[in-house]
């Protein structure tokens, strides 16, 4: 289902300094008393913090969410047991973790603050000297910090080595843990001061926090939980491959989104990916990518016309059913991927006749296709819409039919072996495309997927012979909007289907890999068992005929 999407288009705010606020006129908190924080929601959308280290990370988290703090946390970056002691202690206090690196940064954004007080934990020094902030120094234990703050950190919470940005992402205001490298037996520590009593600031759960895996990012994370906004470290910089960061902006009280880190200020087109992120809108099988992820198996053929294959053979409710029964078989043999059933529709029909329009295609009227795509939303399929368009030009007809490409569960193909030479027709000559052609289709159906927020569109093209797509070198797989995809959908004997398999693969574009099996042309049609045995690599769309 379609959830949401973030309320207006996403502005990016690209932070580069260390210091101040994203935001003209942040949203605050309420009037804060002097031993309570203020925190602030970014104005803007989408605020963009590349960073450069650990320190300009959190010192642009601090600036981006926090008006004021009484108390600030410092830790160096190079002593893990002080750093990871010292998110526990900013985040129970509910104030900014900054990392002492350069003095003049740190005493910048301790005066912006008001801080009265900093709290040096471990090998950090403070960065405070002549009329600054009173600095106390704590050794790097659970006891001296719990001391020193008044929390409950008792209890060590060991962190493995890889471990630490997921831990502080974890933290809680209200209990935070006493996160220690693990391995490590904390000592008990000697007596400490204690900082001023200090009130957090309200919490910015409105705001998401997206940042990459990475310990440089450990200090402006604990930031960003100390400030109560949401965390989710990302595996890859997509955030539409995360299920978390789908949940987090699908969410209806979500307002605004930092990415934390160069990976995630370089990803292209981040605005319209974390726009279908928050749409909530999810393929079948889950999730907003289709590969690596899922594996794909599909019945072809017209509806209600048997010799075009299996798919037409029955019913829409019975073609529903044995859909789901070939998929099944790959389930074990999968990998791990999800198998999802699927349609390939044969929605425009090479024709011997050129027809009224004289194209030698037959396009099928849409409210024929239409109960066929709508049932297979139902029942969780996936579907492809197979052009076969003769003299016309695919981009045509795939416009007839947009209303469909619309939804989130519908994808295309594009069959060369049935576009025509003004001069040429069926069954005489073999069909081509020139890469141009193709490219165009690229860019009208990502520019579809992206206007639309929808989750990754599959774009099939039919191949059995190397001139079917002349200049295919040139292919256009840059758009993400889309996972492009070569069919191998040569019939007849093994043999020959796995030469023109190798052969497809030499000197390919970056693409994913597709296979048919023909019930009846094959000598013989491989079981499941071979398909995924024999064909390799293995491929991403199993189709039957």
């Amino acid at each position: 289902m379609r959830a949401r999407v973030l309320p207006v288009a996403l502005v990016a705010v690209l932070v580069t300094g260390c210091t101040g606020s994203s935001a003209d006129e942040p949203e605050a908190s309420a009037p804060a008393s002097e031993d309570s924080a203020r925190t602030a929601a970014p104005a803007e959308p989408l605020t963009l913090l590349p960073g450069g280290d650990a320190v300009d990370l959190a010192l642009g988290v601090s600036g981006a969410l926090f008006e004021s703090a009484p108390v600030v946390v410092t830790a160096r970056e190079d002593d893990r047991p002080g750093l990871l002691l010292a998110a526990s202690a900013a985040v129970g206090l509910g104030v900014p973790l900054l990392v002492e690196g350069s003095d003049d940064a740190l005493s910048d954004e301790l005066d912006r603050l008001g801080a009265g007080t900093v709290l040096a934990v471990g090998e950090a020094d403070g960065g405070a000297a002549g009329d600054g902030p009173d600095v106390i120094r704590v050794p790097a234990t659970p006891t001296a910090v719990a001391e020193a703050t008044d929390l409950s950190l008792a209890e060590a919470d060991p962190v493995p080595d890889d471990g630490a940005l997921d831990a502080v992402a974890g933290l809680d205001r209200d209990e935070p843990a006493a996160l220690v490298p693990d391995g490590e037996e904390p000592a008990d520590g000697d007596d400490v001061d204690r900082v001023p009593s200090v009130r957090p600031g309200e919490a910015r759960g409105e705001t998401v926090v997206l940042v990459g895996d990475g310990d440089e990012a450990v200090g402006a994370v604990a930031t960003a939980r100390a400030a109560g906004a949401q965390v989710v470290v990302l595996e890859a910089a997509d955030p539409r491959a995360s299920e978390a960061a789908r949940a987090a902006l699908s969410d209806a009280g979500t307002g605004s989104v930092i990415a934390l880190g160069a990976e995630l200020a370089a990803e292209e087109g981040l605005n319209w990916k974390l726009e279908t992120a928050a749409s909530g809108t999810e393929l079948p099988g889950g999730g907003q990518l289709l590969f690596p992820g899922k594996m794909l198996v599909a019945l072809y053929g017209h509806p209600g016309t048997a010799s075009l294959g299996v798919m037409g053979e029955q019913p829409v409710e019975a073609a529903v059913q044995r859909a789901r029964e070939h998929a099944a078989w790959y389930e074990p043999l999968a990998g791990g991927r999800a198998v999802v059933p699927a349609f390939e529709i044969i929605t425009t029909v090479a024709s011997e006749f050129p027809g009224a329009d004289g194209n030698y295609s037959a396009e099928a009227d849409i409210e024929v296709i239409r109960p066929w795509v709508e049932a297979a939303e139902e029942a969780g399929l996936y579907v492809v819409l197979d052009l076969q368009p003769g003299r016309t030009d695919f981009v045509t007809q795939a416009e007839r039919y947009r209303s469909l490409l619309e939804l989130p569960h519908v994808g295309l193909a594009l069959d060369p072996e049935w576009r025509l030479a003004p001069d040429q027709v069926h069954l005489t000559q073999i069909g081509s495309v020139g890469v141009e052609e193709v490219n165009r289709v690229v860019a009208w159906l990502a520019d579809l997927t992206r206007e639309a927020r929808l989750p990754q569109k599959l774009l099939v093209l039919h191949q059995f012979r190397l001139d079917m797509l002349p200049g295919r070198e040139l292919l256009d797989t840059s758009r993400d909007e889309l996972a492009v995809l070569v069919h191998a959908d040569g019939q007849g004997s093994q043999g020959d289907k796995q030469a023109t398999w190798r052969a497809l693969h030499q000197e390919a574009p970056p693409v994913w890999w597709g296979w048919k099996n023909f019930y009846d042309e094959d000598a013989p049609m491989l079981t499941p068992e071979q398909t995924m045995e024999q064909v390799r690599p293995a491929p991403d769309l199993v189709s039957y005929q």
